[in-house]
Parts: structure tokens; sequence; C-alpha cells
């Protein structure tokens, strides 16, 4: 009989002792479920988009020279690959079949570009004012009216040296055809090369650089008209628009963030490149835009280098495209370009 109290007690005790530790180990756990700390997820690094860009040799390129570098040198969340073209021409097929992303081109062309791909591209921002000089060997050039019956050398056929040019004398009642020959180049270098050979007195319109490098190496080149200024005499509500920045519209629609974040940069770089001279013209030279830094440094404050976009970009460049489709409709592609057009606007 005592052995089975003393059986009964056990076992009750140890029932007893195993509940006690159940239940000790049941708050063990839900305690350290409640004080533990969630882990947080580790933050996905943002894709890398690689943008394939034109640059053509002159400004337009001059004020990427920052972005450039500093993707190089791995400064740059995104992979921008810039490659430098002598002329528009070489451009404009890439663009259409897809084989670059963004291009710096003469604002006109950009127009044409739109229209002829029915809104394929869209412009982002415009990247150079006016930056076309009529230079000569001689000192009888003062006026526009001082170019009839001269022969002028001239690159960018069909793209805004032509059309600019055409525009200024037809205001100051010249006929660009009858009443001065234009000896259209392929390139700024052949012009100067053009320059060169010629006689005393010579004539040709230049974009910056290529003035501050022709009058490095033509003894007695001086500037005779700058063009930006023949321009606003006679067209007191547009702006001289040089160049600006397109994109595929597709590319932009894939890859949106990406893409605000490339103006952001390329913003930056123009800006570092009009606040930093000499350091900019050290990187211009590198990239053989132009030959010698202190050539290139002397060339910069000329360039009208800028960055324009949205609402601003549009008006600006809505008004200099109205002036050349009212000149010649085939100017910008046979339209105005519609709203679309304007990125961000």
């Amino acid at each position: 009989m005592m052995k089975r109290v003393m059986s009964l007690g056990l076992s009750l005790a140890l029932a007893i002792s195993l509940a006690a530790c159940s239940g000790s180990v049941s708050e063990a756990v839900s305690s350290a479920s409640a004080t533990a700390e969630p882990t947080a997820a580790p933050e996905a690094e943002a894709p890398v988009t690689t943008f394939r860009i034109a640059g053509l040799k002159g400004p337009t390129t001059m004020g990427m020279v920052k972005l450039m570098s500093g993707a190089e040198a791995g400064e740059t969340h995104q992979d921008y690959q810039v490659t430098m073209y002598g002329a528009a021409d070489e451009v404009v097929p890439l663009l259409v079949k897809g084989d670059i992303d963004l291009a710096a081109i003469p604002a006109n062309l950009a127009a044409n570009l739109y229209n002829q791909t029915e809104g394929k591209v869209q412009v982002a921002a415009i990247n150079t004012l006016g930056v076309l000089y009529v230079v000569t060997t001689g000192d009888d050039v003062k006026s526009v009216e001082d170019l009839k019956g001269k022969t002028v050398y001239s690159t960018g056929k069909g793209t805004t040296p032509e059309y600019v040019l055409n525009y200024i004398l037809k205001e100051n009642g010249i006929d660009p055809e009858k009443d001065l020959t234009v000896e259209y180049k392929s390139e700024a270098t052949e012009v100067a090369a053009a320059l060169q050979a010629a006689d005393e007195g010579a004539i040709a319109v230049l974009p910056q650089p290529y003035v501050t490098a022709a009058q490095s190496q033509i003894e007695g080149l001086n500037v005779a008209l700058n063009l930006t200024e023949e321009w606003n005499k006679v067209s007191t509500d547009s702006d001289l628009v040089t160049g600006v920045l397109v994109a595929s519209t597709e590319f932009i629609e894939q890859n949106e963030a990406a893409f605000e974040e490339f103006l952001k940069d390329y913003q930056a770089s123009i800006e570092w490149v009009n606040s930093n001279t000499a350091d900019a013209a050290e990187l211009v030279a590198n990239y053989g835009i132009v030959a010698k830094p202190p050539l290139a440094q002397k060339a910069l404050p000329a360039c009208n280098i800028t960055y324009v976009d949205g609402a601003e970009m549009k008006t600006k460049l809505s008004g200099y495209l109205q002036v050349l489709f009212d000149q010649n409709p085939k100017a910008v592609g046979g339209a105005m370009p519609s709203d679309d057009f304007y990125y961000g606007a």
C-alpha cells in the first residue's frame, strides 16, 4: 500500500514538473518572439542602364566631357557610352535604326527626325545656343551686305548653318541662290583647309571651337560677323538654337528613372564645364575635340554651351523652328513638331 502511494506521488510530482517545464519553455518562446526585432531586407540596388550616346565633334560634346570622364572612372551609376562623329549625317541613320539611344545634333535636324520617324524621337534639352561666326582673312566684310558677290565656305548643308545663314541673308535682302556663292564642305576641318588654301580675303562660316582652332593656324584670320548678333537684329522674338539632345521615345519609355538620372548627370556636366574652364579644356583636348588645352580654354566661353529643358526649352526651340519653317518647311521636315516632341514640357 505504501509503495502504491509513493508511486502515485512520484507520478503526480513528475506530471507537475513536466507541466511547469512546458509552461516555462512556452513562455520563453513567446517572450523571444515578442522582443525579437524583424531583420530589414537588404535594399536592392537600382539596375544599371547602358546609354549609347552619339555626339558631334564640337560644342555639343564639349559639354559632355565631365560626364564621359566620370563614366570611364566608374563615378556614375549608369553606363554612359559616348561616341563622337564628324558630321550629323553619320548619326541620323544610327538613331533611326536603333543603334544608338541618344544624340546631340543640330536643332532643326531633331525636328526632321521627329517628322521622318513619326514621333519616335523626342528632344530632351537644348545644349548649345548660337556658335556660328563669319570669318575672313581680309578686312572688307563689315556687315551682312558685304557678303554680296562673294564666295563663302561653310559646313552643315541641310542643317543649322545653312538655314541660319539663309535666313539672315534673306532678311537682309540678299538671295542666297543668286547674290553670292556658298560652297559647302562636309566637316568644319575641310572649311578651315579651304580657307588656308584660298587667296587673301577668303570668307567662311565656322562654328566654335573651330573658329579658335583655325585662327591658330591661319595668319590674319579674324571674326567679321557674329551670326547670333545678326540673328537677333532680324528676329526679336526667337533665339538662335544651335544644338539639342534627342532620345529614342521607346528608350525613354523603357528607362524613365534611368533617363531622369542621366539628365541630372548631363546638366551637372555642362555646369561643371562652364564653371571650370581650365580643367574642362584639358578633358576637351584629351578627347580630341580640340587639339590643345589652351585652344579649348580660349574657345569654351564662346561656345554658348548651356542646359535648358522643360517649358523653357519648348518656348525657345519652337520659336526657332517656327522661323525656319516660315522660311522653308523642309528645314524642319515639312511640318512643325507636335507637343509630344518636347520631353518634360
